[in-house]
């Protein structure tokens, strides 16, 4: 049996089981920043475009996983039509934070209590590796796109716009 480790969250115990490598990119966060993941980009020294954000919408009553860089928005029009749904709103934060087990400004694409369709942007393919929350804020996790898309099963697609 694995023992937890001391920081561990649900994301890196996830990646950790399914044996991919990853970095954990710990930072201290300010809860008066703006924005977290521009925050995350700046302390931790990354361009902005290496940095995603992890947010939720419902499609078609459907949460679903959106994960776009933290210099831009999501395309909820687009998100829709990467899942073959027909419309896509910001889904509510309290729900949101029952169905992933993170808190908003933590949530991890990865080890969430309940699995969810998910989109990565397009983007995130130009680089060797993206950073994403690691389970809770100030704590990003840096590994290679496609095994993003492996452990969460996303789609990808164009859902980010500047």
């Amino acid at each position: 049996m694995a023992t937890k480790q001391p920081g561990a969250t649900p994301a890196t115990v996830a990646l950790a089981q399914a044996g991919i490598a990853f970095t954990v990119r710990p930072y201290d966060h300010d809860p008066r920043a703006a924005s977290f993941g521009l925050e995350a980009a700046e302390a931790l020294g990354v361009s902005p475009e290496r940095v995603f954000k992890t947010l939720l919408a419902d499609v078609d009553g459907a949460l679903t996983v959106a994960i776009v860089p933290v210099s831009g928005q999501l395309d909820l029009k687009a998100l829709a039509r990467a899942v073959g749904g027909r419309k896509a709103v910001m889904a509510d934060p309290t729900a949101v934070e029952r169905a992933t087990g993170y808190v908003v400004g933590g949530i991890s694409p990865v080890g969430q209590r309940r699995a969810h369709p998910a989109v990565l942007d397009a983007s995130a393919l130009e680089h060797a590796s993206i950073l994403v929350s690691g389970g809770r804020r100030g704590l990003d996790i840096e590994l290679a796109p496609t095994d993003l898309v492996a452990i969460t099963s996303a789609i990808v697609d164009e859902v980010g716009r500047a």
